[in-house]
């Protein structure tokens, strides 16, 4: 019988700045090899979905979680038949955030490095990722997780979904989730998410930009599957050039932006599809488009 470790691990409780005592969980090596994937992924019509799959832990980003996702977005980064994707949790959280029992059990500096950049090549590998990433928003989206959202081309949350940057809660202030929510929402904002730790609706979330709506969520599906749809539409080609062109150009001052952005616009202007468009928008027909 495979030895179990025991450990203790500190417990971010519901409530803004409440920490639940201690609790000893009993960790089997054993216990993965019956369990479902980390990750599922299930494709229709152009769009991959990625579905974060250890409901019972919040679906933290975990050594295992981290290493399916980066699989999966490799995968698709090559994957003309892959339009868009979107992200999202099973069970009632979207995403906590790290594995808290994992970093306590490697108290090293080696390794808290190594996870903070395995997480962050995770979430660069969504920028650089030629497809839009939609993230849909069920549940609770804390620290990691929240970081993941603000990442994420797009956002729609159901309305009960809560967010939050609260490492702070436990001594661990977010500092890689303030990269992306930083990017993301206004300075105050964020740095109010940051310094006080304390969770916002989705209604506030999509007030300050860290989403792009909050809808009931027996319509979430509909919200993300009509988004992804109508993207999936259009020319896979101008897209992926354009959200590349997007990120590099919001890095640079504004007149080397414009320069960027033109010589990208000119270089989209000379392929084919938009020839196509163009030529169909004039002549009033659905266009044809090559990816090309």
């Amino acid at each position: 019988m495979p030895r179990q470790r025991v450990m203790s691990i500190m417990v971010v409780g519901p409530e803004p700045h409440t920490v639940l005592p201690p609790r000893r969980l009993c960790y089997s090596p054993a216990m993965t090899s019956a369990q479902e994937p980390f990750l599922k992924r299930s494709d229709k019509g152009g769009v991959a979905t990625l579905t974060l799959n250890r409901p019972d832990r919040l679906n933290t980003l975990s050594e295992g979680m981290l290493a399916a996702v980066q699989a999966e977005l490799d995968g698709i980064a090559a994957d003309r038949a892959v339009r868009v994707v979107v992200v999202t949790g099973a069970g009632r959280a979207f995403c906590a955030g790290h594995a808290l029992d994992e970093m306590r059990a490697n108290p090293t500096l080696a390794y808290q490095e190594e996870l903070f950049a395995t997480c962050s090549k995770v979430m660069q590998s969504i920028i650089a990722l030629p497809q839009p990433v939609i993230a849909k928003v069920q549940g609770l989206a804390t620290a990691a997780g929240c970081q993941l959202v603000a990442t994420c081309d797009l956002a729609i949350a159901a309305e009960e979904a809560r967010f939050a940057t609260s490492g702070i809660n436990v001594g661990l202030f977010c500092t890689t989730p303030g990269v992306a929510l930083g990017r993301t929402v206004a300075r105050k904002h964020a740095l109010e998410m940051l310094l006080t730790g304390e969770f916002i609706s989705a209604a506030r979330a999509a007030e300050i930009g860290l989403i792009n709506r909050a809808v009931p969520a027996g319509a979430l599906d509909d919200a993300v599957d009509g988004m992804a749809a109508r993207i999936a539409g259009l020319s896979a080609c101008s897209v992926g050039l354009g959200k590349a062109a997007f990120y590099k150009q919001m890095e640079m001052g504004l007149s080397n932006a414009y320069e960027f952005a033109g010589r990208e616009m000119a270089r989209n202007m000379m392929t084919h599809d938009a020839a196509e468009g163009i030529d169909a928008f004039l002549a009033k027909r659905v266009p044809n488009w090559q990816d090309s």
